[in-house]
């Protein structure tokens, strides 16, 4: 087949209804698009609510989160007298050190071949892009056919229909320009022809143009409880328009103000117009924050134990800084934190909440005895190993108010910036910041690390902020030559060159 993709067009309907939950439906590919199908307000609402399980099925049955945004580049030592010291959990060390030819050469052992069974991490998994174009294939071909009803269902519900597979679609794309730099782009339906990668700021740029034209269609929030957070709303939508544009400024060599400007203005609208469909919950909360559906969340991933709704163990972050009593068959958290990074990011005699509510006695731990406690929710039954019963969380209110004080601390506005990053300091009882210029870009984003540690963020804010040149913000800096060449992407499964003569892969790694 002469294509750049083959989409397997079926859908899971995995995110909680009114009902509390929803099973496993699967419809022949000729019903999706032919006579039979998208005769009903149902065939539309299942067609959309399988856009957020392809996107669960691209994100949490591998270790995508912690392996792409928490550990990568990370000040992280591998904790011995647990379940990390083996050869087992070699991708602590390798992503530390940005190793990724040895992470994958890892499994080309023969006793340990590469593939699904031999890969528990499923590392091969975020390399091939396919998972991700499958949400965009899926996400064109709902614009396409829910724009063409008529009798089916209201015009409010087309347009907000319309708005959640926009929403999928650019959230897609955006996540692939974070893993692989240039990448296709297309939006047409039952696309089918070989295209190559393009660059990366026009993606963006693109991605960012198709969202502000949708975005308004999204609610605030919901009526129904169960679906708030984990399914798209506009407070979403502002938040991934926010973190497009911050990418678009830290990559562009000229202009950058526009697009701080573009984030300052998304921030304000988040931040005052939202009709109290967002807030920061008190820190004593935190369980609550995690488990999801509150309002600090902006968009989730949704997991439910009491309804089969369970991430691969390696999915998350939890599992490699929580142990007894939080994860009673496990003896000794799997990493902690070299003591410079984390005086820096904690300072020692700093009065703040964060210390108390998200971590054990010792913060500075240098043992397998450091624990995390952002995600210490119920599990799955008493005494069993498995993680946290969270959300997987993309977007939270406090991300977008700190990306909303970098930029304005990037225009120069340095007043202002203090007055929105005080909300989120504010929160956890932690003193007004007063540096200005350079001093208080670098106090934001170490906020912002602060705040969001384990979340999926810090790998991403060190490139798109060049800030991974530096060794004063990672251990493990990488070279500017390097950094050009592409040594920050991820290596590109070389299925995308098949049958496609347009296609390139990043040509820093061995792919």
């Amino acid at each position: 087949m002469k294509r750049l993709f083959i989409y397997i067009v079926s859908f899971a309907a995995l995110f909680m209804s009114s009902c509390g939950k929803d099973f496993l439906t699967v419809r022949p590919i000729d019903d999706l698009t032919g006579n039979n199908y998208w005769q009903t307000p149902d065939d539309v609402r299942m067609f959309v609510q399988g856009l957020y399980a392809n996107f669960r099925h691209a994100t949490m049955n591998h270790a995508f989160f912690p392996g792409t945004g928490d550990l990568r580049c990370a000040p992280t030592v591998r904790n011995a007298g647990s379940n990390a010291a083996g050869s087992f959990m070699n991708h602590i060390s390798y992503l530390r050190n940005n190793d990724l030819n040895g992470l994958f050469n890892q499994y080309n052992n023969p006793s340990r071949a590469y593939g699904d069974r031999n890969d528990f991490f499923g590392f091969h998994n975020i390399r091939n892009w396919s998972r991700f174009y499958t949400v965009i294939a899926k996400a064109n071909i709902a614009i396409y056919e829910i724009e063409r009803l008529e009798n089916v269902i209201s015009d409010s519900e087309k347009k907000r229909f319309v708005a959640e597979a926009t929403f999928m679609r650019n959230l897609s794309y955006f996540f692939l320009v974070r893993l692989f730099g240039d990448v296709p782009y297309y939006t047409e339906a039952f696309h089918s022809k070989s295209i190559g990668r393009s660059p990366m700021l026009e993606v963006l740029e693109k991605v960012y143009t198709d969202m502000q034209t949708k975005y308004k269609d999204l609610p605030w929030t919901y009526e129904d409880p169960t679906v708030i957070g984990n399914r798209a709303m506009r407070g979403g939508a502002l938040a991934l328009m926010m973190h497009i544009n911050m990418w678009l400024a830290g990559f562009s060599d000229a202009d950058k103000d526009k697009y701080y400007e573009r984030v300052n203005t998304l921030g304000k609208e988040l931040m005052e117009e939202n009709q109290g469909a967002y807030e920061l919950l008190p820190l004593k909360d935190t369980k609550q924050i995690f488990k999801g559906r509150t309002k600090e969340g902006l968009f989730e991933i949704v997991q439910n134990y009491n309804y089969g709704e369970l991430f691969h163990i390696s999915a998350t972050y939890a599992d490699y800084v929580l142990r007894a009593p939080y994860k009673a068959l496990v003896t000794a958290s799997y990493i902690h934190y070299e003591p410079r990074f984390m005086k820096k990011m904690y300072p020692e005699d700093a009065v703040d909440e964060r210390k108390t509510f998200w971590f054990q006695e010792d913060i500075y731990a240098t043992s397998n005895r450091f624990v995390f406690l952002k995600y210490a929710n119920i599990f799955v039954a008493e005494g069993e190993d498995g993680n946290p019963d969270d959300n997987a969380i993309v977007f939270r209110y406090a991300d977008a108010i700190l990306l909303r004080a970098e930029a304005l601390a990037e225009l120069g506005r340095d007043q202002e910036a203090r007055t929105v990053v005080k909300v989120v300091r504010d929160r956890a009882k932690a003193i007004e910041i007063e540096d200005s210029g350079k001093d208080l870009k670098d106090a934001i984003w170490w906020e912002r690390v602060r705040e969001l540690l384990g979340e999926g963020h810090y790998f991403y804010d060190l490139v798109r902020t060049k800030r991974i040149l530096n060794s004063e913000y990672t251990s493990n800096p990488i070279s500017l030559a390097a950094f050009n060449e592409g040594a920050w992407t991820w290596p590109i499964d070389r299925v995308a060159l098949v049958n496609n003569p347009y296609m390139k892969l990043n040509t820093y790694w061995n792919n």
